[in-house]
């Protein structure tokens, strides 16, 4: 039995975003017990020229729904980017959660040869095989690992149950 691309992505997707917002629920907890202004988590960077937590999210909440309504055609939710608190931020990614739960299971059949061109590297266009499985997973997980880290190396206790999740 081979594996969908829907299989690859959608789950995965649905999965690990589920994740992240319970990491942000667990450093919400901490800044109440700590008495920290959750804006600093926010903010917080693992270094000087990375984006901090609230861009991560963002990122990983926009490469999820994107990569998707890019190879499906199923047009994501579209945001701001105005999110100023750990509460907005888990709205987002509810948001595209429940976008990811219109997403039929055969809506990414046949789209492993398409053509997927990103807005910001349009002389690097990429089939869709090759853009869902070396580039929007990876980058899904990259920035949901990303958010991980700066939680964790700013003090909220998280341990590697917390990012992969239940089993």
């Amino acid at each position: 039995m081979s594996l969908s691309y829907f299989q690859l992505s959608v789950p995965v997707y649905v999965r690990m975003l589920g994740n992240l917002s319970r990491l942000l629920d667990l450093a919400a907890g901490y800044c109440s017990e700590q008495q920290i202004d959750e804006k600093v988590l926010l903010q917080s960077r693992l270094f000087p020229n990375m984006y901090p937590l609230l861009k991560q999210v963002q990122i990983a909440t926009d490469q999820a729904k994107g990569s998707i309504g890019r190879l499906s055609g199923i047009t994501p939710p579209k945001f701001d980017d105005t999110e100023t608190s750990i509460a907005e931020l888990r709205e987002r990614i509810s948001a595209v959660l429940s976008y990811l739960e219109t997403v039929p299971a055969d809506a990414l059949d046949g789209t492993a040869g398409k053509t997927v061109t990103m807005p910001w590297m349009p002389d690097r266009p990429m089939q869709g095989e090759f853009y869902l499985l070396n580039f929007a997973l990876p980058n899904v997980y990259f920035h949901i690992s990303t958010a991980y880290n700066i939680l964790r190396h700013n003090g909220v206790p998280l341990g590697k149950a917390d990012f992969i999740g239940e089993i």
